[in-house]
């Protein structure tokens, strides 16, 4: 890696993504820190079965 693009990463804000509750990200705002919340659920609401199907199926 260019150490000028890695220095420059870790002088630009920071920039959290929360995946997780929004009470993640709220902690982060809280200190200053800019957050974007992802609302993410697993596939098929996390049944195994039906995820495996689905990827037979091509979804």
């Amino acid at each position: 890696m260019n150490p000028e693009k890695a220095l420059k990463l870790f002088r630009s804000p920071l920039v959290v993504v929360n995946v997780g509750p929004k009470s993640f990200a709220t902690a982060i705002e809280k200190q200053g820190y800019e957050t974007v919340q992802v609302d993410w659920k697993p596939l098929a609401g996390g049944d195994k079965q039906m995820q495996e199907l689905l990827v037979v199926l091509g979804y």
